[in-house]
């Protein structure tokens, strides 16, 4: 008698409904940086996906080829709600630009372990935010893809203190003030980025 082998079949995470972990201050620029990015690509001609702290499952076939990347954007791809995102249900596209919010439980993996999955998912752009200031220097920091990897994205200094960090996927620019808060810039219209409750103000 022949024995067929059992297909097993492969279980990739979904949302519990339980919340994940976050400090205050962390958590705080996860949903400006998900909601503000939204508001301004709202209107865009192409379809654009907006999201954070969403299971990413990268590899078909694969249970633990998973990331969450506290705030990504993919161009292309349709703005609908999903419990996860399956790069193979989604025309094989992964996120153009990513950031991460730093803490000392994910600085080793957001400095060392997320940029070779990034750059092999093929990730334009990878920025990292530490709101602390304790655990990256600088505090705001980017990375561009190129041929040979992640190359360090030249910031600018102004007078106040601020550090700027041009973003040409976003065609915007992170701005970090002298007190350690982050915002959005928009150099077109010459704006910083708001909330769903900002625009109501």
């Amino acid at each position: 008698m022949t024995l067929s082998p059992i297909k097993i079949p492969v279980v990739y995470p979904e949302p519990d409904g339980s919340p994940m972990a976050e400090s205050d201050s962390n958590r705080n620029y996860l949903v400006y940086g998900v909601e503000s990015l939204k508001i301004h690509f709202q209107d865009s001609e192409e379809d654009v996906y907006v999201s954070g702290n969403l299971w990413l499952c990268y590899e078909q076939g694969v249970s633990d080829a998973v990331v969450s990347p506290d705030v990504f954007v993919i161009f292309g791809v349709d703005n609908r709600p999903r419990k996860s995102y399956k790069v193979w249900e989604e025309q094989g596209k992964t996120p153009d630009w990513v950031l991460e919010v730093t803490s000392s439980s994910t600085r080793h993996k957001d400095e060392q372990e997320k940029p070779v999955t990034y750059a092999r998912m093929g990730v334009s752009e990878y920025f990292q935010y530490d709101p602390s200031g304790d655990y990256l220097k600088p505090a705001l920091k980017g990375r561009r893809l190129t041929k040979n990897g992640y190359s360090t994205i030249t910031p600018k200094y102004l007078e106040n203190g601020t550090i700027v960090v041009p973003s040409l996927v976003l065609g915007l620019e992170l701005w970090l003030f002298s007190n350690g808060e982050l915002r959005f810039f928009n150099p077109q219209r010459g704006e910083f980025l708001r909330t769903y409750r900002e625009e109501r103000e």
